[in-house]
């Protein structure tokens, strides 16, 4: 279904990854993305605003965006959806340790995701995407927006919360371990033909951004 949403976007962890706390208009019930560290700051965020997650989601498995899954899974007793590709980098994160990158704790990942399903949590619906390129399972997760009377527009766009794949006026590193350029500009282009144009784009750093924006204005999206 679609809903009109409340999002916070909290800048979390050593590097500022955007942490996403979303769920319906007026609900309580929370879905958290990407939870890269200081969790003690998101949990009284959370009690702040009385709100209950039952749910973590995350988009890929870099240190900075799983960096406080398993202490917010602990407080909150939230079931983690991630790629099943990427999932051993959580469950045994201690085999995907690199020089100067932080430690992170282990967590079990109850939903593996393929990036073809649709889902319902917290009263919202999720699409997943495969986007690889960044990583080798990144996933984005859509909610769907509110449509206009006419059906073929939207009151209410949709939200795609698009990970490290598109930044405003970027793109996410392919130099990277496991990367790869080609997936990404296959990825890229998948976006870009699936996504309605005037989808709101929720990175995992830096500013939201329109794909219509990015279509138009990112060099890195042109001549796919």
């Amino acid at each position: 279904m679609s809903a009109l949403l409340e999002i916070d976007a909290l800048e979390l962890g050593p590097i500022g990854t955007n942490c996403y706390v979303v769920r319906a208009t007026g609900s309580a019930r929370t879905v958290v993305i990407d939870p890269g560290g200081d969790v003690d700051r998101l949990l009284a965020h959370l009690e702040q605003h009385a709100l209950d997650v039952e749910e973590i989601l995350v988009t890929h498995c870099h240190w900075d965006h799983i960096g406080g899954v398993a202490e917010l899974a602990a407080a909150t007793g939230a079931p983690v959806w991630m790629s099943g590709v990427e999932a051993p980098a959580l469950e045994t994160p201690e085999e995907f340790t690199f020089p100067g990158v932080p430690p992170v704790a282990a967590w079990p990942v109850e939903h593996r995701l393929d990036g073809t399903e649709r889902f319902e949590v917290a009263g919202l619906t999720f699409d997943t995407l495969l986007v690889p390129g960044h990583s080798p399972g990144h996933l984005a997760f859509v909610v769907d927006g509110v449509r206009d009377a006419s059906g073929d527009g939207y009151d209410t766009a949709p939200v795609c919360f698009i990970g490290d794949l598109i930044f405003r006026g970027s793109i996410g590193r392919t130099d990277l371990p496991f990367a790869d350029e080609q997936a990404m500009r296959r990825s890229l282009r998948q976006v870009t033909e699936r996504l309605h144009a005037d989808t709101v784009l929720l990175s995992g750093h830096g500013p939201a951004t329109v794909l219509r924006r990015e279509i138009e204005s990112n060099p890195f999206l042109q001549g796919l």
